[in-house]
């Protein structure tokens, strides 16, 4: 026996506005689990700590440098480059790579002055990190010719903050913003097909 067309018409409209509904929430949730970070799978490699730290003053000139990271280093393309406040390169040791921590050795004895540590490195995952950052030696008991030796060609530049390290950006925002207005284009389709199918 057929169905009277209103009833086939009241059945028909909620079907479409609930597969409607669970198409929107299925395409707002891969867009938030695309937006949102989650763990190692979008984080690449960057610097966790490092001694002498960013910014510190020390009261005796270290003799080595260590950087860990957040990730283990391919010790094939990590480089680690000390200078001084002129931009003189100080002599160092090869970098000894210990899964995600670097060491070089400081060949000769820092005058009090501003240093500048720049790295380098390429993590496992292929992706390559580059920054740098400041270090200060106050030794009280350096002589006043090695201070004044040390400070020679010193510039604001010299003790600039570390460069951050490059990481997803402005790539990860378009992106976002294109699903985002994806998702708006579906879920307005498919309401317009649902409500033309209204008595």
């Amino acid at each position: 026996m057929n169905r009277p067309i209103g009833e086939s018409l009241t059945r028909t409209v909620p079907l479409s506005r609930s597969r409607a509904v669970r198409l929107v929430v299925a395409v707002l949730a891969a867009l938030v689990a695309l937006l949102v970070p989650a763990g190692p799978a979008w984080a690449h490699n960057s610097l966790r700590s490092a001694s002498p730290a960013k910014d510190a003053t020390l009261p005796s000139a270290p003799t080595e440098l260590t950087l860990e990271f957040m990730q283990r280093l391919d010790p094939t393309f990590t480089t680690i480059v000390l200078t001084d406040a002129s931009k003189r390169k100080i002599p160092t040791g090869d970098p000894v790579v210990a899964g995600a921590r670097s060491t070089v050795k400081v060949s000769d004895t820092l005058p009090n002055g501003t240093y500048t540590v720049a790295y380098r490195v390429v993590s496992t995952d292929g992706h390559p990190v580059q920054g740098s950052y400041p270090f200060t030696v106050a030794d009280p008991s350096a002589t006043a010719a090695q201070t004044s030796t040390a400070a020679q060609g010193a510039s604001p530049s010299a003790a600039a903050a570390a460069e951050p390290d490059r990481g997803p950006g402005a790539g990860v925002l378009v992106g976002g913003g294109a699903l985002a207005a994806l998702a708006v284009v579906a879920t307005s389709l498919l309401w317009r097909r649902s409500t033309r199918r209204r008595p």
